[in-house]
């Protein structure tokens, strides 16, 4: 290559590192978002010219860890890792409420179910013991009519032997 060419190419290498550089600067500075297509969009200069030279990379990285020193909107700085652990916690935080909204889904499911169950009058009544008091109550006196009754069996048995036995003896008689 003639030296001219590389002299040449070697400057505006130098220059475009300095665009980088000063990209960089100037968005730390205004508190703008740094990325990799942002500085290069600012400094003029492809992102395939960050990736080739590794150390301007580095500071695009390194300066995207690093807070802000001034932001205009009148924010607080905030660094690419904290919006890093806010954006992990706001996941788990996410996690949590939809295990919570599937467990008062199911929970709301079955009392539901419940309701619909009692309502269609095929469900257990809510009086229970009071019927199975109830139930008590008719056994025993079930049990107590059938033995009256079989007392009224065994009275009318006598009766009628009592009545065959007169009969008999009226008509030996007469």
């Amino acid at each position: 290559m003639i030296p001219a060419m590389r002299d040449g190419r070697s400057a505006d290498t130098d220059r475009r590192r300095q665009r980088v550089a000063t990209a960089i600067k100037n968005a730390t500075k205004n508190g703008d978002p740094i990325s990799v297509s942002a500085v290069a969009r600012q400094a003029g200069v492809d992102r395939a010219f960050l990736y080739r030279h590794r150390d301007l990379l580095a500071l695009v990285h390194a300066a995207e860890l690093e807070p802000a020193s001034q932001n205009p909107a009148g924010r607080s700085p905030v660094s690419w890792a904290s919006l890093q652990a806010d954006l992990a916690n706001a996941q788990a935080r996410n996690t949590r409420l939809i295990s919570r909204i599937q467990q008062l889904e199911h929970r709301l499911s079955e009392a539901l179910g419940e309701q619909a169950w009692r309502e269609s009058g095929l469900g257990a009544p809510a009086d229970i013991d009071e019927l199975q008091r109830k139930i008590t109550r008719l056994e025993q006196a079930n049990v107590e009519l059938a033995v009256g009754l079989e007392d009224a069996r065994t009275d009318l048995a006598a009766a009628r032997a009592a009545n065959r036995e007169l009969t008999r003896a009226l008509n030996k008689q007469g």
